[in-house]
């Protein structure tokens, strides 16, 4: 059987209706969260993240695992009884088992220790979760390209990079901390703090997207200009297929080096934990929503804010679009700078470097900025 799972993880393509073959995966997909939230639930300081778990009610999650075993172990053992795809059946109904035998959703949480090393599985599994229901959704419904399926060519890369970046969100945050005080600790001052806290919501929160965005936009230029910055994020740029997963092919230095020059104006403003937890939200939904396989352009308000149809011209190879359209939620402020995309046709053609030449796989894409000869 588990010649089986690696030639299923390792394929690509349309998966075959009416064989179980789509359940199946939706169970297995189910049973893994299911065994590694309840390893989250045993092991909390070592596997779940502070800031994190701190914003999410346990009670909550307990449901959702619960709803989430009974889904891949009732879909499972339907599947085994009807004799649709057994073995795939079988390894989800195995994981659900194991789960169940671990203590499932009722796993006690006890007084754990605080500043322990740790690896972010709980924002891994809800991230997966939440972003697979709602934006393989919206893809479905609203489908630029329809005959794109889920498991597209160098999905594996993708998700590989997903879960990285996600389990090392521990040391991303400690380093970013660390680098944003260092960078511009002296820049702080309480006057400008105190007038941006007193700001109307609405104001400080339109105010810190525009200059996180600003920030964003000339550190992204920068990466399109400047050689050896280009290094990294032309693995961002490798992904040939747009969708709600592409947007995670990132180089780990790369996240390092923009989320420390985003968050270092928002840290010397001082805006309020209010409108910080907006803008994560906002950034965390257009980061996604946009590289999606979407069929939205909004019409003029295309102008103004960044969609999916202006950041696929972003990623595409055609000419016209190459070293354009830099922001990511105003898209007004790379028509103010002279570098949004000019072009007759809807949508761009082809995804990806020009040339072709950054190699696929994680590891691979890890070493390029390091080994490239280019």
């Amino acid at each position: 059987m588990l010649k089986h799972i690696n030639q299923l993880a390792e394929s690509h393509g349309q998966l075959q209706k009416g064989r179980g073959l789509v359940s199946g995966v939706v169970a297995l997909c189910l049973g893994i969260l299911c065994f590694l939230g309840v390893l989250a639930f045993h092991f909390p300081a070592y596997l779940t993240t502070p800031e994190l778990r701190q914003n999410y009610d346990v009670g909550t999650i307990r449901q959702i695992m619960f709803w989430a075993m009974v889904v891949a172990g009732g879909i499972s053992l339907a599947n085994i009884v009807l004799g649709r795809v057994r073995w795939l059946s079988a390894w989800a109904f195995g994981f659900v088992v194991l789960t169940a035998l671990l203590g499932g959703h009722k796993v006690p949480v006890r007084d754990f220790a605080d500043h322990t090393p740790y690896i972010g599985l709980d924002w891994f599994i809800l991230d997966l979760l939440g972003s697979s229901l709602i934006f393989i959704f919206i893809e479905k419904l609203f489908p630029l390209r329809r005959d794109q399926p889920v498991f597209r060519p160098e999905w594996q890369t993708d998700f590989h990079h997903f879960i990285v970046n996600h389990m090392v969100v521990g040391f991303v945050l400690l380093a970013t901390n660390l680098l944003v005080h260092k960078l511009f600790g002296w820049a702080t001052f309480s006057t400008v703090q105190d007038a941006v806290k007193d700001l109307p919501f609405v104001v400080e929160l339109f105010l810190i997207v525009l200059v996180a965005d600003l920030m964003q936009y000339w550190t992204h230029r920068a990466y399109h200009e400047v050689p050896w910055l280009w290094r990294l994020h032309a693995v961002h740029h490798s992904v040939k297929s747009m969708d709600w997963l592409a947007g995670s092919r990132q180089h780990i230095l790369e996240l390092l080096i923009t989320r420390t020059l985003v968050l270092g104006p928002i840290f010397v403003l001082g805006f309020s934990k209010e409108v910080i937890d907006a803008y994560i939200v906002i950034v965390g939904f257009q980061a996604v929503f946009n590289h999606a396989n979407v069929s939205v352009r909004l019409g003029p308000l295309r102008y103004l804010i960044v969609t999916p149809n202006f950041h696929h011209w972003h990623h595409s190879q055609d000419q016209e679009a190459l070293d354009r359209n830099y922001a990511a939620h105003f898209a007004f402020i790379d028509y103010l700078f002279g570098t949004a995309v000019k072009s007759d046709r809807p949508w761009p053609s082809e995804y990806g470097v020009l040339g072709d030449y950054v190699p696929n796989g994680f590891w691979q894409q890890f070493k390029f900025p390091f080994t490239w000869k280019g």
